[in-house]
């Protein structure tokens, strides 16, 4: 028998014998004050059975307790004697409170066993949420939930129960597969996997008492943690009858939903990790840019410095020396890199907003980079009547360095580097072009993160901080950038190429009449 259904552990045989003890002493007392002459209130002693057999053994045996009653009281103490005749109809009115007293008796007597076990059967189903609860407050992962769950239902419900899983948990598409089952079992028939499946993909019961797929032997119920099915959870008897009764849905759907709330619980903890790692990771790859720049720095700066104060004798020293700064400054920029990244991930920017002249800003950015430019065709289309732009000179400069560099680098040997200023909208465009490979489809947003090196595109070598950079700094001074490859017109005509923009809104435009 289920767990926690209502059982009537009364025996009515006993009842009856019990009552007929009752009435058999109540007669021998009736006989005791008979024999004195006070035989007024001998019925009265008869409602003690008839009370008795009502309240404690149900309908029936009240009912037949009071007949019983009645009839001995009548037979011997009511006139003619040892007669079942009724001589004064006084007597039947006695008669009738008996039986109606049976009745009365019985039907309270019914309604305080039915509370009684109620009661009984909801404080041992909340006894044993709270039980399942303390085990699943021990349960860190997935893997641990499943087996208790099956084995705690089972027994809870005194029924078979199997546990099913996509696997890996992660992938809901995959195949759902037994995670633990009681008994052990290692599968389903195709049906009840069909039932398992649809349960799992609506998140909604399957089986016998459900509205689909009555035919399975199984009644299968979605394990939900956060409103996803994470598992489903099959119910079954052995003699393939019903598997749940009514009174058990309820239980199984709170035990159910303490599942849900660890499953949750442990996505949440695994988030947690998760988070931890990558914050560890985070911190730590911080510390040694910033180290790793810091102790770069300061020897390279008198490299530089030496490189620089050098005075070559000959053509050939000249070439080497050309070559010598060239491979310094780029190191200096890589280490500059560095630093900046980490400015950007510890929150460690500052920025100091002033009117800047876009073709100034454009003008030393080339000047700085005029050996990495080297052969390449360089196209300035800034025009000179565009309003001041609203940016820190420091980290537009460090912007545009990375872009042109980035459009050099890229861009072929000898390919052509422009630089083009635009209204956009009331804002403005500062657009850097080249002629490489391009951007593969997909790729735009991508290009922009740390790191990233994209094979078959602008970003197929290198550090992959540079546009990092740039997107940081941008957004710093309320700028946005964006990635793009050349127009199809112009792909048309034999041209190719990336193009990234710097996107200036109209509230970092200033005018020049306004520009003091």
């Amino acid at each position: 028998m289920a767990a926690f259904e209502p059982v009537d552990t009364r025996t009515p045989a006993l009842g009856w014998v019990l009552s007929l003890v009752l009435i058999a002493c109540v007669t021998l007392a009736g006989e005791t004050l008979a024999a004195h002459g006070n035989d007024a209130d001998i019925s009265m002693l008869y409602l003690i059975p008839v009370i008795y057999a009502g309240t404690r053994h149900g309908l029936g045996t009240g009912l037949t307790t009071g007949l019983f009653a009645a009839l001995a009281y009548d037979f011997l103490f009511v006139a003619p004697l040892y007669s079942f005749a009724i001589a004064d109809p006084s007597h039947v009115v006695s008669m009738v409170i008996l039986i109606g007293t049976a009745v009365v008796c019985s039907h309270l007597g019914g309604q305080v066993r039915r509370q009684a076990r109620l009661a009984q059967a909801n404080a041992d189903r909340n006894g044993a949420l709270a039980g399942f609860a303390r085990m699943l407050m021990g349960i860190n992962r997935r893997a641990d939930l499943w087996p208790l769950l099956a084995r705690e239902i089972a027994r809870l419900l005194d029924v078979r129960t199997v546990v099913l899983a996509p696997d890996p948990p992660d992938e809901g598409g995959r195949r759902l597969v037994v995670k633990a089952a009681v008994p052990m079992r290692a599968g389903l028939d195709l049906i009840d996997g069909v039932a398992a499946r649809w349960a799992f993909d609506t998140a909604r019961p399957t089986g016998p008492g459900s509205d689909s797929m009555a035919v399975s032997e199984w009644y299968f119920q979605p394990v939900c943690g956060g409103n996803v099915a994470h598992a489903v959870l099959g119910v079954a008897r052995e003699d393939a009858g019903m598997p749940l009764g009514g009174e058990q849905m309820p239980l199984l759907a709170s035990l159910l939903d303490q599942a849900g709330l660890a499953l949750a619980r442990i996505a949440a903890e695994e988030d947690m990790v998760a988070l931890g790692k990558v914050q560890e990771r985070d911190r730590l790859r911080a510390a040694l840019l910033s180290s790793i720049g810091h102790d770069l720095r300061t020897p390279l700066t008198t490299v530089l410095g030496m490189l620089r104060a050098i005075r070559p004798e000959t053509d050939a020293q000249r070439a080497q020396l050309d070559i010598a700064r060239g491979e310094a400054e780029r190191l200096d920029r890589f280490v500059a890199n560095l630093i900046d990244m980490v400015r950007i991930e510890t929150g460690g920017l500052e920025r100091a907003l002033e009117p800047v002249d876009l073709n100034e800003a454009v003008t030393a950015a080339l000047d700085d980079l005029r050996r990495v430019l080297g052969g390449h065709r360089l196209v300035v289309e800034v025009a000179r009547d565009l309003p001041l732009v609203l940016a820190d000179p420091v980290l537009l400069h460090h912007c545009l360095i990375n872009l042109v560099d980035n459009a050099a680098k890229y861009g072929g040997a000898e390919g052509t580097v422009t630089v083009r200023a635009r209204p956009a909208g009331e804002g403005l465009a500062l657009a850097v072009i080249d002629e490489g490979p391009g951007i593969r489809p997909g790729e735009e947003l991508r290009v922009f993160g740390m790191f990233t090196r994209l094979e078959g595109s602008d970003r197929s070598g290198g550090t992959g901080l540079g546009l990092a950079i740039v997107k940081g700094f941008a957004q710093a001074m309320g700028m946005e950038v964006a990635a793009a490859n050349r127009s199809s017109s112009n792909q048309a005509q034999g041209s190719r190429g990336a193009v990234f923009t710097l996107l200036i809104p109209p509230e970092n435009l200033r005018r020049v009449d306004s520009a003091t």
